[in-house]
């Protein structure tokens, strides 16, 4: 039987990470994983994380199974974060899951099972993992535009225009902020038109939130998402704790279905925790109950949030630091938009001839598509970034 399997593409920045680690340079720069690094190259476990673990290890009676909604716990905590004040807990059904990729596939999986004839609306670009899962599970998919590549910005124009071809029924893939790849985000003024247009259409937001605190402030980053959530008849959210709490490996993350109608909650939560079920049954545990926990500890909230505040404005810091090198290298303001992206990432907008030139000729690694991770960067790499790009022709 396995002999007819067919060789699977590889992924492009599991390739990229391979090709970092066999180069011998010792000044390569890896710009190409998504994950968040201090100044010294590491990603650290956060104090509040090491505090709630030690507590825990303290307190744990157990290793049985948790429900298949998980915690609830968690959930409450992880409602109150992202959504805060602006819809009541009575509305929202949710499930924990492995990681925000768990919850976007479960979001997948529930739109499936409740209008198999759906169509998903994704931004071009966006995440690269998101068309894979949703062509794998096996709903119809479209883009609408969102990134113009000769300026780095948003091309809103482009994306109402396209996003007027949405039907009933459809679903609207939208990142909450700090846009995966581009670091480019929607303002609170394009978040209401985008929404009185899904409105209008009848479509259904599926919003990913992979980066709450990492943008602008925990409330800030959330507040698209929470405008969206409060006024739309039904709002899907996937989010993760992978970043803002640092527990990468622990996959934790979170399926919200919020419904204006609260006579849905009961049937949605039940449909939930069948796909859970179906899918892995309980989800992982030791990472949600380290979010339980800080969140539910003033103490251990306050360090997190004081720690979280410093790793957001120790990226800002470097954003700003590029652009500037990169104005003084270049002569002009075309690399600004660095410092007005937000999140680890931003495109430089360059060709792959030109990301490979990097590679090559400089030892800098970044995806294809010129996605650098501004959190890869340290204030002693970021002028050599900048001498590289200038040389580079970009």
């Amino acid at each position: 039987m396995l002999n007819a399997l067919k060789p699977q593409p590889a992924d492009k920045i599991l390739t990229l990470m391979k090709l970092y680690r066999s180069d011998t340079r010792t000044d390569k720069i890896d710009l190409g994983v998504g994950v968040y690094k201090n100044a010294a190259g590491e990603t650290p476990v956060m104090r509040a994380v090491k505090a709630a673990e030690k507590k825990w290890w303290q307190e744990e009676k157990t290793k049985s199974y948790v429900g298949l909604a998980g915690d609830p716990a968690f959930s409450d905590a992880m409602i109150a974060l992202v959504l805060g004040d602006k819809v009541s807990q009575e509305t929202v059904a949710a499930v924990a899951t492995p990681g925000g990729t768990g919850a976007f596939r479960q979001a997948l999986e529930l739109v499936k099972l409740a209008n198999p004839s759906t169509k998903i609306w994704i931004s071009s670009p966006t995440w690269p993992n998101h068309p894979s899962i949703i062509n794998y599970v096996g709903i119809n998919i479209a883009e609408y535009r969102y990134f113009n590549n000769d300026t780095r910005a948003i091309d809103f124009e482009g994306m109402i225009e396209d996003l007027g071809n949405i039907r009933s029924g459809d679903v609207v893939l939208l990142h909450a902020c700090c846009h995966n790849p581009t670091g480019a985000n929607l303002t609170q003024a394009q978040w209401s038109e985008v929404i009185t247009l899904m409105q209008q259409n009848g479509a259904i937001p599926l919003i990913d939130l992979a980066y709450q605190g990492f943008g602008d402030g925990l409330e800030e980053d959330a507040a698209g998402l929470r405008m969206v959530a409060s006024e739309m008849p039904e709002t899907l959210i996937g989010a993760s704790c992978s970043k803002n709490f640092g527990i990468y490996r622990e996959r934790t993350g979170i399926l919200m279905a919020v419904l204006q109608d609260k006579s849905l909650r009961t049937t949605t939560q039940t449909n939930l925790e069948f796909l859970n079920r179906q899918n892995y049954s309980f989800p992982p545990d030791h990472g949600a109950r380290l979010v339980s926990l800080i969140m539910n500890d003033d103490t251990l909230r306050a360090d997190w949030k004081a720690e979280l505040e410093n790793v957001r404005l120790g990226m800002l810091k470097l954003r700003e630091q590029l652009a500037r090198e990169l104005r003084q290298r270049s002569g002009s303001d075309r690399f600004d938009f660095l410092a007005e992206h937000r999140g680890m990432f931003s495109r430089l907008g360059a060709t792959p001839e030109q990301v490979e030139s990097l590679r090559r000729d400089y030892g800098i690694y970044m995806v294809g598509d010129s996605r650098l991770n501004i959190a890869g960067l340290n204030s002693k790499t970021v002028p050599i970034l900048a001498e590289a790009v200038i040389k580079a022709g970009i």
